[in-house]
């Protein structure tokens, strides 16, 4: 089986998406698929796969200079897509690369299918840009319903494209390596020099952007502080709202953006994990704190509600109310022998989580839309 992957996110961009690609890659060069990646940017050397990526022209993309448009040439892509012979077309989203993807596909007559990763619909109210939201799930209805399946990543995202008219919707979940994310990370060193040694350490984990709900996060720990809660806000990451989180919290330690060994340590070294995104299709930080052994206050809203248990491996608080936020961290603060059991249950959930198994069920998604003479091969 040949698998053309039409995707603008890959390293050296360290987002969710690019990351669920590497691991896919992983199971592919293990399942020995063959692959070819149309791309906006190119991995480097460190990446033994670089060399399946072709990379296309591409423009910054505005509110994220970090992040490429890729600009596809029909001339050369249609050659090299020629050359490949692609038996499945992967679009990973829906930009003009994408596009081309569904174009290519259609053309020669093989099976595309797509992977819906980020919910930019749900962050359009948040910079002023709710009243687009029809005209963009308008837009999202028309790229998907060209898929022959579109893999969403949470039993909650599928349902939210299946009542948005989006049908055809499958499953593909996220894993997690629980050999880079493990309590064995802890580093008591780290939280003497926060002065956390004797306090608990709540902690945050992702982008510092307003579709993270971090205003949420702001007014539940100042709920906390002035209940008379002792505690050390920690948030790990970067981005656009960084200067106004200092300016809001004061008294909280930004570690900005941390990956590999220096991320796990910030996990391991934490006692809860708070994340009050309304927006997640999935939340890949989530399983990487319950792998670490931390429980976590989520709300219930998007793609974490699969993942969050009350009373399993954390708590579920209302979304948009800061408030209960603020309660559910100060009850869980309140009861270390809560904390402990829900920390066990996490570690439990991480284990059902396996990047092989779930990379496979989609290899498996791939090859039920062959003919079934290719399928046999």
């Amino acid at each position: 089986m040949r698998v053309a992957y039409f995707s603008d996110s890959l390293p050296p961009i360290a987002d969710g998406v690019s990351r669920t690609l590497c691991r896919l890659v992983e199971t592919l060069l293990e399942d020995h698929v063959d692959f070819r990646f149309f791309s906006a940017v190119k991995p480097g050397p460190e990446h033994p796969w670089t060399g399946r990526v072709h990379k296309v022209p591409s423009i910054p993309f505005p509110p994220y200079p970090d992040y490429r448009i890729g600009l596809p040439l029909p001339g050369l892509l249609d050659r090299l897509v020629e050359d490949f012979r692609p038996d499945v077309v992967h679009v990973v989203s829906p930009t003009p690369l994408g596009m081309y993807g569904l174009d290519v596909a259609r053309r020669r007559g093989v099976p595309v299918v797509g992977s819906f990763h980020t919910d930019f619909v749900s962050y359009l109210p948040f910079y002023g840009l709710g009243g687009l939201e029809f005209q963009a799930w308008r837009y999202l209805r028309w790229f998907y319903n060209r898929c022959r399946t579109t893999f969403a990543p949470s039993a909650d995202t599928r349902a939210r494209l299946l009542r948005f008219g989006i049908p055809r919707v499958g499953l593909w979940e996220r894993g997690i390596d629980r050999r880079a994310f493990s309590p064995a990370f802890r580093s008591e060193e780290l939280r003497q020099r926060l002065g956390a040694a004797r306090r608990p350490i709540l902690l945050y984990v992702g982008r510092l952007v307003r579709e993270k709900n971090l205003l949420d996060l702001v007014a539940a720990a100042d709920w906390l502080a002035r209940r008379g809660d002792t505690f050390t806000l920690v948030l790990v990451g970067d981005g656009p709202m960084g200067a106004e989180l200092r300016r809001l919290l004061p008294a909280a330690h930004f570690a900005g953006f941390q990956q590999g060994a220096d991320l796990a340590r910030w996990y391991a070294s934490a006692d809860l994990f708070v994340f009050p995104s309304t927006t997640e299709t999935f939340g890949n930080v989530i399983l990487e704190a319950f792998a670490s052994g931390l429980p976590v206050v989520a709300v219930d809203r998007g793609g974490v509600r699969d993942l969050v248990r009350p009373g399993e491996n954390g708590v579920v608080a209302r979304a948009g109310v800061p408030e209960d936020l603020g309660l559910h961290i100060h009850e869980l603060l309140s009861h270390p022998d809560t904390l402990r059991q829900l920390g066990a249950g996490a570690l439990r959930t991480a284990a059902q989580y396996q990047w092989p198994v779930v990379n496979r069920r989609l290899l498996d998604g791939y090859r039920e839309l062959l003919p079934k003479t290719a399928r046999a091969a």
